[in-house]
């Protein structure tokens, strides 16, 4: 075979052999090198660059990310000829031989590959036998990987003076931005250091003795050596693009940059937090954390320990979520990460802490579920026992009768056991469990203290019970990336959802605690914030946690070593906190739009006798307005008023009228709520004892129940069913008339009028009909629906 033909054969074994390798998986050349964290916030800002295993800052970029302009410029001033010769340019390194060992000037010869091949694989290329490795290694990195890969690697691995190597970590590092939006001044910069980083290193050269004004490379001052190479580049590369000359002045002249040392080292306990959770990885993480918000927050926080240094309160800890992202937007695990006193490093988000009264909502909110109360169920605050639990009051004192919302908002302990005696399945204990309150006890352990805080959840914990109520109900995990995905547009995350109260329940909580005062104006937040206090036993933990907007914020003030002080009461410590952060946000326009919350179609709202808490009787001289869950939330009509009869001589008390006397209506209260007013110094007037109230049942009084009919079958199409109509004759005087199916509350009718009820199952009601008397009728209506 002559020459030609044996040249030939050995190219397409060479061919082959290439191929062949090439079908051979290669490890990524990004496995050669420990990587950093870039960790940004949700808007972009860099809030730390980690340091690699190494200690090296190195991020990896893939060539798409990297601004063309940077690339050739690099290809331009490095290696021209990168994307035609084989690993190896064989006459620019005889020229870099000859120079070198003649005498003249050192030079090196080596392309781009070859650059790559001495940093992956740590060859020392200043001797002859370290350079021919160095040519064999570029060539077997050419055989490997195409030379797009070749060049990424090359761009993420060249140094770029101290310890940072690659674009990625040199544009934040210098430039503090992505290395995508590198502007051509800049990229230049950039491609001229890996040459001689030690002498073009655009930080530590610049600002070790540069003078004022002199920036990345040029300008007063500037590094000489990098003045001249970014010089040099910029005429190669206006030669090639003669449109750039006009930028030349910006491409000599003194770049803005920073020192290592200024790298940011901003909001730490989320960043750590985020990067114990996220171990292993490299490249950017992308946190929800808005710094807008977490630069206001750490504003106030700061403000604010300083005010109570004379108080002892030392330490505080807020969280802020966005309800309807769940996304964490500001996060201070501290009052100061860098202050050792106060053990300021430690992450409060994550401790277990008793909440005090922070979870009395939840206790509020599953007796609506359960048909356990109303907003105006009057409950009672008296010495109670409970078994062998007698709980006290925060002040000692006790307030005799109380509506449930106010027993809510002024945080009484005695109603608050009482409601949770009453709950059935799920308990508030089943609750937090399903909740994902982690690391509970047994149920017995804490038995109804739990409803007083006897137990220990997280301020994270906390914040997702809170963002339930502002979500309806819905039980969402807190999220603290930003989602790859965008959102839905209706503003929700998708995010998985555990329905744990009803859409009702958790509207008419949150409504109760929006009537909540400030502590320093002492009336009610606008615009709304529905919120509540906590205080651990022994002055431990003060708390505050609420709702406003669509925000989500839990503020904690105490000590990490449990120490007490009675400073440390929710609503002294950590409530002027907390409004004073909703203040800082609001004026900073950055809570978003204070939209109104719609109200549930299974919530109404009835007139009810203030003083019971029941359906007003025509003697019930004050009445309010009860938020109310159809077919839920227990009701009946009052009998605290009664109508009392007296003769003219002033005796012979009777329930019936008596010609010629006179009628007082009286309170009849229970004994133990009258011996409460005893004692607070408010008794009530003792009702005179009767014993003839039997007529007020006689059957011509009563009401009687014309509609529906008795005995009667009523049946509905199930797709388009009509109401059926409920009347009632009453007597005269009789007011109202309130109407029942089973226990559920159907509604109210003025006299001379009926109700419209539309059954919402087949089966069989009992229907009630009780006048503002208290007397009633009753009568049983089976219903079918058929299609």
């Amino acid at each position: 075979m002559r020459w030609p033909g044996r040249i030939g054969v050995a190219a397409l074994c060479a061919g082959a052999l290439l191929a062949g390798l090439r079908m051979v998986p290669a490890t990524p050349l990004s496995a050669h090198a420990p990587l950093s964290r870039a960790v940004h916030a949700g808007s972009g800002e860099l809030l730390r660059l980690t340091l690699a295993r190494d200690d090296h800052y190195r991020l990896w970029v893939p060539l798409s990310r990297m601004p063309p302009h940077l690339i050739e410029a690099v290809l331009l001033y490095e290696d021209r000829w990168f994307q035609w010769h084989p690993g190896v340019n064989l006459p620019a390194l005889a020229r870099g031989a000859w120079s070198t060992y003649s005498g003249g000037a050192r030079r090196g010869g080596s392309t781009l590959t070859m650059q790559l091949a001495r940093r992956v694989y740590h060859i020392d290329s200043r001797r002859p036998a370290g350079k021919l490795t160095q040519v064999f290694a570029a060539l077997w990195l050419e055989a490997r990987y195409s030379k797009r890969d070749l060049l990424e690697a090359y761009l993420n691995l060249a140094p770029y003076g101290g310890n940072i190597e690659g674009v990625g970590a040199a544009s934040l590092a210098y430039f503090d931005k992505d290395a995508a939006a590198l502007t051509l001044p800049e990229s230049i910069a950039l491609a001229v250091i890996p040459q001689n980083p030690a002498k073009r290193n655009a930080v530590t050269r610049l600002h070790a003795g540069a003078g004022a004004g002199a920036g990345a490379g040029g300008g007063a001052g500037a590094p000489p050596a990098l003045a001249d190479a970014r010089l040099r580049l910029f005429e190669l590369w206006s030669a090639r693009h003669p449109a750039s000359r006009a930028l030349r002045a910006d491409s000599v002249l003194s770049l803005k940059t920073r020192r290592i040392n200024e790298l940011p080292f901003r909001a730490p306990h989320v960043v750590e937090h985020v990067l114990a959770t996220q171990p292993g990885g490299s490249g950017d993480l992308h946190l929800s954390l808005d710094w807008k918000k977490q630069q206001a927050v750490e504003r106030v926080l700061a403000r604010y320990i300083e005010s109570r240094k004379d108080q002892g309160i030392r330490n505080a800890a807020v969280l802020l979520l966005d309800a309807d992202t769940m996304q964490v937007k500001a996060l201070a695990g501290s009052a100061d990460y860098f202050n050792a006193a106060i053990d300021g490093q430690v992450n409060a988000i994550a401790a277990k802490r008793s909440p005090g009264s922070t979870l009395k909502p939840f206790l509020y909110a599953l007796a609506l579920d359960q048909g356990v109360l109303h907003t105006k169920t009057v409950l009672k605050d008296a010495p109670t026992a409970f078994g062998p639990f007698s709980p006290e009051n925060f002040d000692g004192r006790f307030m005799g009768p109380v509506s449930a919302d106010e027993a809510l908002i002024r945080s009484r302990n005695v109603p608050a056991v009482a409601v949770a005696a009453r709950l059935s399945r799920p308990s508030l204990y089943d609750f937090l469990k399903a909740s994902g309150v982690a690391r509970m006890a047994s149920e017995a352990h804490y038995g109804l203290a739990l409803s007083l805080g006897g137990g220990e959840v997280t301020m994270e914990e906390l914040a997702r019970l809170y963002a339930m109520l502002a979500n309806g109900g819905q039980l969402r995990p807190v999220a603290y990336l930003r989602p790859v995905e965008p959102l839905r547009q209706s503003g929700t995350a998708p995010v998985a959802a555990a329905r744990l109260l009803s859409e009702e329940a958790a509207f008419v909580t949150l409504n109760m605690l929006e009537a909540n005062p400030r502590p320093d104006t002492f009336s009610k937040a606008v615009p709304a914030v529905a919120w509540k206090t906590g205080t651990s036993w022994g002055f431990r933990d003060a708390w505050s946690a609420g709702v406003f907007g669509r925000n989500v914020l839990v503020v904690w003030a105490g000590n990490f070593d449990g120490a007490g002080n009675p400073a440390l009461v929710g609503v002294q410590a950590a409530a002027p906190l907390f409004f004073q952060i909703i203040d800082a946000l609001r004026a900073d326009g950055l809570t978003g739009a204070e939209l109104p919350r719609n109200v549930p179609a299974g919530v109404a709202r009835v007139e009810v006798c203030a003083a019971s808490g029941d359906l007003p009787n025509v003697h019930c001289p004050v009445k309010t307005a009860a938020w109310f869950i159809p077919g839920k939330s227990p009701i009946r009509v009052s009998t605290l008023h009664r109508a009392v009869w007296f003769d003219a001589a002033g005796t012979g008390a009777s329930c019936r009228p008596i010609p010629g006397g006179r009628m007082e209506v009286h309170e009849y209260w229970p004994s133990d709520l009258a011996r409460v007013f005893r004692e607070a110094g408010m008794p009530r007037r003792a009702p005179p004892f009767i014993n003839d109230c039997s007529v007020a049942d006689a059957e011509e009084e009563r009401p009687q129940i014309t509609s529906p009919l008795r005995a009667v079958t009523y049946t509905l199409k199930t797709s388009r069913p009509e109401p059926l109509r409920l009347a009632a004759n009453r007597a005269a005087g009789a007011g109202a008339a309130h109407w029942f199916a089973g226990n559920a509350y159907l509604g109210r009718a003025a006299p001379g009028e009926s109700l419209a009820w539309q059954p919402d199952r087949s089966g069989r009601y009992l229907l009630r009909v009780v006048d503002e008397a208290g007397r009633a009728d009753a009568r049983e209506v089976k219903v079918e629906f058929i299609d």
